[in-house]
């Protein structure tokens, strides 16, 4: 079994922690969606990351609230780069599985799609949706 990364990226209207939790879930969804072989208990660990005029809430306690318990996890401040994506929350899961690096699915939603259009431009990535 080989370790491979999911990246994936959301963003949020205003620092709130509704919105904060709401948007990890919906992102976490939505990878889970795109690799319909992923499997929490293949989930060797997830690392979260916010934009510095992001603090109300760790978006960690969202993929907690999903039943990934027993995932290692750890939330992070992204460096502050000039003209950078602002409310960006962004993710990186390490997932343990034979698929082929090329099968592997990154989604990114809302203005996320910004970073990364050679990813998403065939996708619609917006239509994937977790009830909050």
């Amino acid at each position: 079994m080989t370790l491979r990364g999911i990246r994936g990226a959301t963003t949020v209207s205003a620092d709130e922690e509704t919105q904060i939790l709401s948007a990890t879930r919906e992102l976490l969804a939505a990878i889970l969606s795109a690799n319909p072989t992923l499997r929490t208990e293949d989930v060797a660990s997830a690392m979260f990351t916010v934009t510095g005029d992001i603090a109300s809430a760790y978006p960690a306690l969202a993929a907690r609230q999903m039943g990934w318990d027993l995932v290692p996890m750890v939330c992070a401040r992204e460096i502050p780069v000039p003209d950078g994506l602002p409310m960006c929350i962004r993710v990186l899961v390490h997932w343990n599985t034979d698929a082929p690096q090329a099968e592997v699915q990154h989604v990114y939603l809302r203005g996320a799609t910004a970073l990364r259009p050679d990813l998403v431009a065939s996708k619609q990535v917006d239509t994937y949706k977790v009830n909050t």
